[in-house]
């Protein structure tokens, strides 16, 4: 099944030139982790996520100080969409529109009094600034977590819907939901929960996740389960790590759900067994190395290594170009159709020579 058919269709707003919800693709969005008060540093980071992939990018703006970073990157030449990440200063959120900010991400509800969300929602609608809604395990209202005895998916659920009317209070409905939670079953039966009860786009990923390789391997199981019920818009893959090691680990998700359009090279390995016959291990960790050298990770092909010749050519029907081991040489295979026999020392480079011949 195409992932457009399950894609549950959300309203369509704008990040810049970037269209979050409605037909538009899964943007991939991660943060920055410098000071924002320090220029240099936030736009080299900016221009690195930006080189990387990234559709969005994030930055904390937590007072009027760093909100004058916000000005100088809007008069640079970065084209990224910049968010705003702001918490209680609704002035600030103020100035960040008044800057030329692309979207602003706030809880309305602790930004103050109705005037001030009024205000808020004033300046964004008038620049036609979206505004994301966050809401996480750690900021559920007081009286919510009093009715559900916990942050529960209701309760974070009922929370998003109770920042959302803030804003329709005030006519405005350009607004994107976030529900994040660092508790994997949780963040994925609240994202289901909103995602019926209203038709915002909603920002996707697990809070808090962990280090490069426990972060991935919850946010591919909170991510890629929504993903693959149609639910998303844009996603952030959250790792305590380089912020553009983000946006490869979001590619690598969405590659692994065969989102149309937005699948990278999907390497398939088998686990190796007795029957292998060449270094498998080897071959694959040196082939994703030459593929990432080579820049062709980006590439939406099914790339297939196999250990041995009795179920190697079968498993590798559905793939676009693999091998499949014997003693010391492998078989070529394209579309499930043995081409030619490789020596080992020679899989590799025929292999990415092959590989290239996708790029248009």
């Amino acid at each position: 099944m195409k992932y457009n058919d399950i894609r549950k269709k959300k309203r369509e707003v704008h990040a810049g030139a970037v269209g979050i919800g409605g037909k538009n693709k899964i943007a991939i969005q991660s943060m920055t982790n410098t000071d924002t008060r320090d220029f240099e540093a936030t736009k080299a980071q900016i221009l690195a996520l930006e080189k990387a992939g990234c559709d969005i990018v994030r930055i904390t703006v937590p007072d009027l100080t760093a909100a004058e970073t916000v000005k100088k990157l809007k008069e640079t030449d970065i084209s990224v969409p910049i968010v705003a990440d702001i918490h209680f200063d609704y002035k600030t959120a103020l100035k960040c529109a008044e800057y030329g900010i692309d979207k602003i991400r706030i809880n309305p509800g602790n930004i103050g009094g109705d005037e001030n969300v009024k205000a808020v929602a004033d300046a964004c609608r008038a620049r036609n600034v979206p505004i994301r809604i966050g809401v996480n395990s750690g900021s559920v209202e007081k009286h919510l977590l009093e009715k559900y005895g916990a942050p529960t998916p209701e309760a974070l659920a009922e929370s998003a819907m109770y920042h959302a009317s803030l804003l329709e209070k005030f006519d405005f409905y350009d607004t994107v939901i976030s529900i994040k939670a660092s508790n994997v079953p949780d963040m994925i039966a609240a994202n289901r929960l909103v995602s019926e009860m209203c038709d915002y786009p909603l920002h996707i990923g697990v809070t808090e996740a962990g280090g490069a390789e426990m972060g991935l391997v919850k946010s591919a199981i909170g991510v890629g389960s929504l993903l693959c019920d149609g639910i998303g818009d844009t996603l952030r893959v959250s790792l305590t790590a380089d912020p553009v090691s983000e946006v490869a680990a979001a590619k690598k998700i969405l590659s692994a759900v065969e989102i149309e359009g937005q699948s990278g090279l999907n390497i398939v390995s088998c686990p190796t067994c007795g029957r292998t016959k060449i270094d498998l291990i080897s071959l694959s960790k040196r082939f994703e190395e030459a593929a990432e050298r080579e820049g062709l990770m980006d590439l939406p092909i099914k790339v297939a290594l196999m250990g041995c010749v009795v179920n190697g050519p079968g498993e590798a029907r559905e793939a676009d170009i693999g091998i499949a081991g014997g003693i010391g040489e492998a078989v070529l295979i394209a579309h499930g159709e043995i081409i030619e026999k490789i020596p080992e020392s020679e899989i590799i480079e025929r292999l990415i020579s092959e590989v290239k011949k996708f790029r248009k």
